[in-house]
């Protein structure tokens, strides 16, 4: 096993986007979205995204991401955050095995076949060839 979709496949279930916050926006990941989207860095402000000290997060609408839909998921998809776009496949499941079991606990896209070990030697051999 080497590929990625030998341990994760995106269920695009939406677990992920819940929760009352949201990722932080790096200027790439604002720039990308605003590219995405058309739109400026104004009117992102003033309809997605919320700033608070500087600090840019996409707005929570109903105790989720405003860029969630239950019926398409990610509808922002393709100029999504890279925190986003690495989740759940965070580097802290390698380090703590109690990590790995509530990932895959709450994220149905992890192959919920393999062992913690299975999982991190899969894992570390994708990031090695990165």
């Amino acid at each position: 096993m080497s590929s990625l979709t030998d341990i994760f496949t995106c269920a695009r279930c939406g677990y992920c986007c819940q929760g009352e916050t949201t990722v932080s926006l790096d200027a790439d990941d604002q720039t990308q979205m605003m590219a995405k989207l058309g739109l400026s860095r104004e009117e992102m402000e003033a309809k997605y995204w919320r700033v608070t000290k500087g600090v840019v997060q996409m707005r929570i609408i109903d105790h989720h991401c405003i860029f969630y839909s239950p019926e398409q998921g990610c509808t922002v998809h393709e100029g999504r955050p890279w925190r986003c776009g690495q989740w759940p496949l965070h580097p802290s499941i390698l380090t703590d095995e109690n990590n790995f079991r509530a990932i895959r606990e709450s994220c149905p896209g992890i192959n919920q076949n393999l062992s913690w070990e299975e999982f991190c030697t899969v894992f570390r051999r994708l990031l090695e060839h990165e």
